[in-house]
């Protein structure tokens, strides 16, 4: 038999809250964005907050930038491939770089093992 509590799976202060409880919600207003792939997306903000709305949103269903122009929505950023670690160090060193710094630890590298 299980001992203990007769009110299973509830916490201390669980229960409905009404309104009385939390205050009165700020009134809101929804705004319409749109991606490229004609996908509409209606978050709601404060009407306080309306001015401060984001000129785009994310689309949560295809990940695109939407924006509020229907006929004329952004188009998706650009993303760069990943580089690799040796990609980086060619941005920032010519061959000749490269192959006076391998000369050198090489060099370093035979004077530890005595050679």
């Amino acid at each position: 038999m299980a001992g203990g509590s007769a009110i299973r799976g509830s916490r201390v202060g669980a229960g409905p809250m009404g309104e009385s409880e939390r205050g009165q919600t700020a009134p809101r207003i929804w705004i319409s964005y749109w991606c490229g792939n004609g996908h509409e997306t209606r978050p709601s903000f404060a009407e306080e907050a309306v001015e401060e709305a984001p000129v785009t949103w994310d689309c949560p269903r295809c990940g695109f930038p939407a924006g509020q122009d229907k006929d004329n929505p952004p188009s998706p950023s650009r993303n760069e491939p990943y580089k690799t670690h040796l990609a980086y160090v060619k941005e920032r060193r010519s061959e000749e770089e490269g192959a006076v710094l391998l000369d050198e630890a090489l060099a370093a590298l035979r004077a530890r093992r005595g050679r």
